[in-house]
């Protein structure tokens, strides 16, 4: 396997479920800041022009955060990072999808890129309060609806916790965020994580 990904971007939490899964894989930096994602040999491999990208063993790739995150742990079962019951996996669904479909897009892709959404430089501090607002209400919904224990879902440990984990690490270590109380205790849960200290090292990251 071999995992496409820009340190610190959200191809961080693939990243760590590697790690947990332990089965041999390259990782390919492919740095945003750099264009890299635009260049006609990543094209070639992902024409949506992001990361993270895994191309698998047999040369299929893989893109979308959740789609690859779900393939990983069906995959290799005996990593238990999918849940076994099927209230569990719908919520296990639920909870990638708020991440990877409104507070990273919505939120902290204000916080990262206002151009994007801003019609002149003007509006730029506009953009960042409602991506700020946006990411705040996310983790708020999260720790409300929080159903486990020290992981997200009662069952233990899952795909989830490594989607959280890469929001919660923007939060805090890219914009000084004050997570909630559950959501800041899982942050620290999964900062002692083997696992997670290996991919933040294998990126350039601190911990």
């Amino acid at each position: 396997m071999k995992l496409y990904y820009s340190p610190g971007a959200c191809s961080l939490g693939i990243h760590v479920l590697l790690e947990e899964i332990g089965a041999p894989y390259e990782a390919v930096p492919t740095l945003l800041k750099e264009g890299a994602q635009n260049r006609p040999e990543f094209q070639a491999i992902n024409p949506k022009g992001k990361v993270p990208t895994l191309t698998r063993g047999d040369g299929v790739v893989l893109t979308e955060w959740p789609a690859i995150a779900y393939w990983l742990a069906n995959s290799h079962p005996g990593s238990q990072l999918w849940p076994a019951g099927l209230d569990e996996q719908t919520q296990a669904l639920a909870l990638m999808d708020h991440v990877c479909g409104t507070i990273h897009p919505q939120g902290f892709s204000r916080l990262f890129n206002q151009a994007r959404f801003a019609p002149s430089e003007a509006d730029a501090p506009k953009v960042i309060e409602q991506g700020r607002a946006i990411a705040e209400k996310g983790f708020a919904v999260i720790e409300k609806q929080w159903a486990g224990g020290d992981w997200l879902l009662p069952s233990g440990y899952s795909v989830a916790d490594a989607a959280l984990f890469f929001v919660s690490y923007w939060a805090v270590k890219r914009m000084n965020m004050t997570l909630p109380p559950k959501v800041a205790a899982h942050f620290a849960r999964m900062l002692a994580r083997p696992a997670v200290q290996r991919a933040l090292a294998a990126e350039g990251l601190g911990a």
